[in-house]
């Protein structure tokens, strides 16, 4: 039921809800090396499913999000694997921070339109590697970075959006098969948590197109983050 009403809230408000879910399923119990895998699986298939539709629409540049999408698949493993050596408590300050960021993004931030110079491979690089990493070590797949960096460097938020989907699929895929190597894989969670993100997220995305307001969405869903982010920091500091 949780995973259900983040996922409509979330996909509203075009964010995947694994970054709720995932801190949501540690307080209720479950071990952060299995949730992980279990957020990075809804990533997956919500990612797969709006990939298929912008390449139906014509809306994806692959050429642009390349080198992103090459750094973030190959650090997605490492920051995974990661989670074996990193105290429990350093992750969930790292979520906090990670949280924060995501949103502040959405609560104040607003894009700006990209000016001359830069490097692109080199920008793309570095975003995709953080991002890359991150997303496998908290299992969120790492669009809540890649995104907002990249529409704060000036790109067209349009195609910022479509690119980034392509992206957090491949790096969540590879990010979940690490999980799943490593045996923390919990098929029977996976199945009860996924089934109704995927819904979820389908009908939130039905109602951003035809019955509210994302922007006023946006807000609430940084609002909520920023509670996620004070909750999961009072559970890593025993509070």
């Amino acid at each position: 039921m949780i995973a259900f009403i983040l996922s409509i809230v979330f996909s509203i408000g075009g964010v995947g809800s694994a970054i709720a879910i995932v801190p949501v399923m540690g307080w209720l119990g479950v071990p952060l090396m299995t949730a992980k895998p279990t957020g990075l699986f809804i990533n997956t298939l919500s990612m797969l499913s709006a990939t298929l539709k912008n390449i139906r629409h014509g809306k994806l540049d692959v050429r642009f999000g390349l080198p992103i999408l090459i750094m973030a698949t190959a650090m997605s493993p490492i920051g995974a694997y990661s989670g074996k050596f990193i105290p429990h408590r350093i992750v969930l300050v790292v979520f906090v921070l990670f949280l924060l960021y995501s949103g502040t993004m959405m609560l104040f931030f607003r894009p700006r339109k990209r000016r001359g110079g830069g490097n692109h491979v080199i920008e793309g690089s570095l975003i995709g590697g953080i991002a890359g990493f991150l997303g496998g070590l908290l299992g969120v797949g790492g669009g809540g970075i890649i995104s907002p960096a990249l529409i704060l460097l000036g790109y067209e938020p349009k195609k910022v959006a479509s690119t980034t989907a392509l992206i957090v699929f491949f790096s969540s895929l590879s990010g979940f098969l690490t999980y799943w190597g490593m045996g923390t894989l919990d098929l029977k969670l996976l199945l009860w948590v996924s089934v109704p993100a995927i819904v979820g997220g389908w009908l939130g995305t039905h109602l951003m197109h035809f019955k509210m307001s994302s922007d006023q969405v946006k807000k609430m869903i940084g609002v909520i983050m920023y509670l996620i982010a004070l909750k999961t920091l009072l559970v890593a500091l025993n509070l």
